[in-house]
């Protein structure tokens, strides 16, 4: 089972994150593009780090919304949205590529990630920018979503994700952030739901239904408090289930 985490999420003298720490939990990061998160220097720290603890490196990709952190749905045209998805690959491959590391595969952030679930032309760019800029890269996304249809019907390897600390819905989809229950904060509560996602591939929705999910990937948020803890505890908890933590990519 792959363990992912967003990362480098700082700007200039803002820090958000511990990535050093977080690296050495994880076996994938999801590395801000500059968009809704990470400057240049943030983005080569971060490439470096992960590159060092072999680490694997994947853009996590997102609108153009440093100041909403990319959690805002915007309407854009699908050239417009095109443009910033390559835009943000290229960077990033750059700083990878500087430290000897490599772009290995892309995951939608915030409200980008949501959005493509459902919104076919938006998912229609993502997958087009990804496929012109690599046509084997690999990506990751929720199950079921128009993002990994497309990006598989385009011949990209497809992987499934689940998220540990973030509330469900009964149809598979993640509980808005705006309403209760969106993120899940006790760490006994997160260990449980990441081993159920590995070894029964199901977790409980808001209301008690069970949501068959297979997972390839588990997903720790790298930005709430407490985060490496956590991510220690669930990798922890994985490993004496008997879950051995690889990277997909």
């Amino acid at each position: 089972m792959d363990l992912n985490a967003d990362s480098g999420e700082s700007f200039g003298s803002w820090t958000m994150g511990n990535d050093a720490s977080m690296f050495r939990i994880v076996s994938s990061a999801n590395v801000a593009c500059g968009f809704h998160a990470g400057d240049p220097v943030t983005m080569l720290d971060s490439c470096r780090a992960a590159f060092e603890l072999d680490v694997r490196v994947g853009a996590h990709v997102g609108y153009r919304d440093l100041h909403g952190f990319g959690r805002r749905s915007m309407d854009m045209s699908f050239d417009e949205l095109f443009g910033d998805v390559l835009y943000q690959l290229g960077a990033l491959d750059g700083m990878a590529h500087a430290v000897g590391a490599s772009v290995d595969y892309v995951k939608p952030h915030g409200a980008l990630y949501n959005r493509i679930v459902h919104d076919v032309e938006q998912a229609e760019a993502v997958v087009a920018a990804i496929h012109a800029y690599d046509p084997g890269l690999p990506v990751l996304g929720l199950p079921g979503s128009a993002l990994l249809r497309l990006a598989e019907e385009s011949g990209h390897p497809v992987f499934r994700e689940a998220f540990v600390d973030r509330g469900y819905m009964p149809d598979g989809t993640l509980v808005p952030r705006s309403q209760e229950g969106a993120v899940v904060h006790d760490a006994a509560a997160v260990v449980e739901r990441a081993v159920r996602f590995a070894v029964r591939g199901e977790v409980l929705a808001v209301d008690g239904t069970v949501v068959r999910v297979k997972p390839d990937s588990l997903c720790i948020h790298g930005d709430t408090p407490g985060a490496v803890e956590l991510a220690a505890a669930v990798r922890a908890g994985l490993e004496e289930a008997g879950v051995e933590i690889e990277s997909f990519a």
